[in-house]
């Protein structure tokens, strides 16, 4: 009986488990994304079970489903969830959406991260796909016309060149008013001379996952007196678990000169020579024709090439990125170039539910030669230290190479006539290399105490070491010139450590569903060391050793300086919400730096700010199109300690003259500063009052913000009576205010197979100089840009222009002119000219600066085009003012060609007079608007390949063309490189290329 029943039993187990695995189904199946392009590493979960899988590189997927009624659900980060009913069938392929909300969820903030919905200051976000559309060498220029309240200006477009970015305005007179720069947790600083490498073109574009702004008081005051001027928070890209992703990502192109500037030819110039000197230089000017253009020779067709390849993936536990990438950039000035090579790896590791540790380490190997460009002098000096303003001037009559194909010194021909002006070639043959090596590191250890607590320490460290070669031939110089002081060379050593570490203890808690709090304590310390060595020789023998052998010269200097600082501060900052509907966040900070003066080491920066997310109301819930409505106000103080270098409070001594002590000459130590220990901090108030407003389930969103930010404590240097022994100290005199509207809209047009959306800002800002020292009213910068107060930084003074003195017309005292020179205005009709006579009449900053990107998509196809502009900026053309001069001995813009003359009454260019002058006046200030196609790219992405998940092919070209009325090379330039006071001046600056790419992108 027992053996029937065991049998029975048996036999129904078996039927139930036959029946069970009879039911159990294989379903396959793939998963694309919202451009038919597979979704590797997306999860297929078995509803209500453990029963899962992710897709492999090709979005292919296969799961057991246990019955015919099992429920499939379908995720992957960014995208919509869906759910499918297994039912009958064993093959699926679907389709996930983005989730546009949960995309932007998420903005990195000053140490942390918050919701969108929670943040209650000013802050932008742009992402890598948008800042490499356009091919850059920096993370500036991706920003450019991207940011509403930033203004990007390229000062020089050589290969690496000059780059200034500015965040709601100028702050500073003295000082920087570049923002800070966060990569990782390790600053970055941006600065440096028109003729310099940008210090931001040593970091790898195509590297950054997102780039934040932080504008307001809010979002910067956790950086306390280095917020003053903006924040940019680069993320870099790092791995995430799932399946290992291989990606290289490069591109080749030509860049092509935009513009050349007319000049008179061979025939038009002997003509002027021979006028300017009243005799005859040329017996024939008909017969010299064309004669030698000078920007043919020194302009080129240059490549521009990038290659990267990355390495992303991980597991539960381990995360990790690898890249590397070479870059390479010839310019369009002959011997200019600049090369990048980087090295990356991010790398996150979770030892155990409580302990996570990572780093971020970026090396990077440059190289840039660079070739003189831009000039701060008027006439002479412009045409023989700037390769564009030697080409500029060189007179058409003389010629390049001798019949031996050498080189020709312009000091060797016609006698020695024109040893004036320079060979421009013999500039281009002047090697100015600086090679760069820089290795950005943060190393971190996360500590999970107990629920919602949590420390962080993080130790960063910037370690950079230039090396500068350089060396004038002695073959450049004329042959009657030579002397022992020939050839001149240069070896110049600078080195740079930053070392900062970072405590971060964060408590978080919610209570019900209706309030959270979020707290968040910061301690860090920062130490920056720079040295520099030089060595100096001229007088070589000959130019075999180049700059190698410094010792085989006749004269050698050396010289060495070393400077520290350091910086503490203590950071606190409480965030509160109720409902998601009410936001208020509190901060303040403490910092104190080793720069400033005995009585003024600590500055204190609070800030406090609030929103209301309005849409959350009752009365507007029923309101469908309305997304999210959101009111933001904030008001804080945040501070500038980059306005000046260390030691300033400080009473400084220096080497100063030479003593002759026991027939020895002996190098004695002179007073260079007097002591101000009551020094501090640069501090800008500022408040801000925003709005965010999303329509149509998020494919309409508007960004506005009003802000108004007054800058005390400006330091400015005053100067000093003779009698008090110095002749000038720094102190907080002066005051600045900068007030602007800022708005930006984006919106999906058509979200079908034919997509199509567009982002825009625009950006408004008034900037006014408050206050200087004392009863000072107004200061010269330079010869026609000056600091006023209730003006504009940088405005121009000038005279003004009022046409050319005619025959018997009665000469103003004072002018300086002649019959054919030129007449500037009597402005107080005192009956003569003087300073009293000049006015402002021109101002450099815009009245808005704009962008504008469209995206459209069919199919497999992509097409961009991004336009930006700015309106209402003057430039003053000091390379006009110096090319408009026909003294002699150099050539001239091709206009002179209608130049005054008895037989020709001009009203606008002077007659030829040798050793002439031009006033400055406002007849070269000119309208610097302009319109730019900044890029234009078509792509088609191939779908469905096998072993790979994407492969697009691309065509891109790069300024393609501009609006704008200037004469100049390009209206986006400046002279005196990231200068406060001195802004939107051309001088013969690196001229812009337009430039035709073709790139591929490939993972698998």
């Amino acid at each position: 009986m027992k053996t029937k029943l065991l049998m029975l039993i048996l036999s129904i187990m078996s039927f139930q488990v036959t029946k069970a695995f009879s039911q159990q189904l294989t379903v396959r199946g793939k998963v694309l994304d919202e451009s038919d392009l597979p979704l590797p590493g997306a999860n297929v979960l078995v509803k209500g079970t453990t029963i899962g899988t992710v897709t492999d590189m090709d979005g292919n997927f296969s799961i057991e489903a246990p019955s015919s009624e099992s429920t499939l659900v379908f995720s992957y980060l960014g995208y919509i969830s869906q759910e499918f009913p297994v039912g009958s069938q064993n093959s699926f392929e679907v389709r996930l959406s983005p989730d546009l909300s949960e995309l932007d969820e998420v903005v990195v903030v000053g140490y942390g991260t918050q919701r969108k919905i929670e943040t209650t200051g000013a802050i932008a976000s742009v992402k890598s796909d948008e800042l490499t559309q356009t091919p850059v060498a920096n993370v500036a220029q991706g920003l450019q016309g991207r940011v509403s309240g930033v203004q990007v200006v390229q000062n020089s477009s050589a290969p690496g060149g000059s780059v200034s970015v500015r965040v709601r305005g100028t702050n500073s007179i003295r000082g920087s008013s570049e923002p800070l720069y966060i990569i990782d947790g390790v600053q970055v600083s941006n600065g440096g001379g028109v003729n310099d490498l940008s210090p931001l073109s040593t970091i790898n574009p195509n590297d950054i996952e997102s780039v934040e702004v932080l504008k307001d008081a809010s979002s910067t005051a956790i950086y306390g007196a280095r917020g003053a001027n903006g924040v940019v928070i680069v993320t870099t890209k790092r791995g995430s678990a799932g399946r290992t992703v291989v990606t290289y990502d490069g591109y080749y192109g030509v860049q092509e000169p935009a513009k050349q500037i007319e000049m008179l030819n061979a025939s038009q110039f002997a003509e002027l020579e021979n006028e300017v000197y009243n005799r005859v230089v040329f017996d024939n000017p008909s017969a010299e024709g064309e004669g030698t253009n000078w920007q043919d020779l020194i302009f080129r067709s240059a490549p521009i090439q990038s290659h990267q390849l990355s390495v992303m993936g991980g597991s539960q536990k381990t995360q990790f990125a690898i890249s590397g990438n070479y870059f390479d950039q010839d310019g369009i000035l002959i011997s200019s170039d600049f090369k990048r090579y980087s090295l990356r790896l991010n790398l996150d590791h979770q030892i155990n539910d409580r302990v996570k540790i990572g780093t971020s380490i970026l090396g990077s190997q440059n190289s840039n030669n660079s070739i003189p460009t831009g000039s701060t002098s008027l006439d002479g000096g412009a045409i023989t230290t700037s390769m564009v303003g030697a080409a500029l001037g060189a007179p058409p009559t003389l010629k390049p190479y001798n019949e031996n194909g050498e080189f020709w010194p312009f000091a060797d021909q016609v006698d020695g006539g024109y040893r004036e002006v320079v060979n421009p070639l013999g500039l281009a043959a002047i090697t100015n290399r600086t090679a760069s090596q820089r290795i950005l590191s943060n190393i971190y250890g996360e500590f999970k105490i107990m629920d919602g607590l949590t420390y962080r320490a993080t130790f960063n460290a910037v370690l950079q070491n230039d090396l500068n070669d350089y060396y004038s031939p002695i073959y450049i110089i004329g042959q009657g010139d030579r002397n022992s002081n020939s050839g001149s060379g240069r070896k110049l050593n600078r080195d740079l450590q930053t070392f900062l570490h970072e405590s971060i203890l964060t408590y978080s808690k919610a209570f019900s569903e209706m309030h959270s709090l979020k707290f968040t304590g910061v301690f860090s310390t920062q130490s920056d060391q720079y040295k520099i060595n030089q060595i100096n020789a001229s007088g070589f023998p000959n130019d075999a050793t180049l700059n190698e052998a410094l010792q085989v010269a006749q004269n050698i200097t050396a010289s060495s300086s070393r400077q520290s600082e350091r910086l503490d501060s203590y950071m606190g900052r409480a965030n509160y919400g109720f409902k998601d509907k009410i936001f208020v966040d509190l901060t303040a900070r403490v910092d104190g730096s080793s720069k400033f003066g005995q009585n003024s080491k600590y500055g204190f920066f609070p800030a406090v700010s609030a929103a209301w997310r309005i849409s959350e109301e009752q009365f507007l819930k029923e309101a469908t199109y309305i997304s999210d409505f959101k009111l933001r106000a904030s008001y804080g103080l945040t501070g500038n300690a980059g306005a000046i270098s260390p030691y300033q409070s400080l009473a400084t001594v220096g080497p100063g003259s030479s003593y002759n002590l026991g027939n020895n000459y002996v190098t004695g130590l002179a007073p260079t500063g007097i002591a101000n220990p009551d020094l501090k901090w640069e501090r800008s108030f500022q408040a801000n009052f925003g709005i965010d407003v999303s329509f149509l389930d998020d494919r309409f969103n508007f960004v506005a913000d009003y802000y108004l930010k007054r800058t005390e404590n400006l330091l400015y240097t005053k100067i000093l009576p003779e009698s008090s022994g110095y002749g000038s100290i720094v102190g907080n005199f002066a005051e600045l205010q900068n007030k602007g509207l800022e708005m930006a809209l984006s919106a999906v047009i058509i979200d079908n197979a034919l997509s199509w959306s567009v982002n825009g800002n625009i950006s408004f800002n008034r900037n006014k100089v408050v206050g200087l020292d004392g009863d000072v009213g107004e200061a010269f910068v330079n010869s026609y840009s000056v600091v006023s107060v209730g003006q504009p930084l940088g405005v121009f003074k000038t005279f003004v222009f009022d046409g050319i003195y005619q025959t018997g017309e009665e000469i103003l005292p004072g002018s300086g002119s002649r019959i054919g020179g030129t007449k500037v205005r009597d402005i107080n009709n005192d009956g003569m000219i003087s300073n009293d006579d000049q006015v402002i009449t021109g101002n450099p900053n815009p009245d808005f600066v704009f962008g504008i990107s469209n995206n459209l998509s069919y199919k497999g196809f992509d097409f961009n085009f991004f336009v930006s502009g700015s309106v209402g900026n003057d430039i003053y053309n000091v390379s006009r003012y110096t090319l408009e001069n026909p003294l002699g001995n150099r050539n001239v813009l091709a206009g002179l060609e209608n130049r005054w003359s008895e037989t020709n009454p001009s009203q606008e260019y002077v007659s030829g007079f040798q050793g002439g002058r031009l006033p400055i006046s406002d007849r070269f200030v000119e309208d610097g608007t302009f319109i730019r196609l900044k890029n234009l790219s078509l792509g088609y992405t191939l779908s469905n390949l096998k072993g790979f998940q994407k492969i697009r092919v691309y065509l891109s070209s790069n300024n393609l063309w501009m609006i704008s009325d200037y004469s100049g090379y390009d209206p986006e330039v400046n002279s005196y490189g990231g200068s406060n006071t001195a802004i939107g001046i051309d001088n013969l600056v690196y001229p812009v290329a337009n430039s035709y790419l073709v790139g591929l992108q490939v993972s698998f």
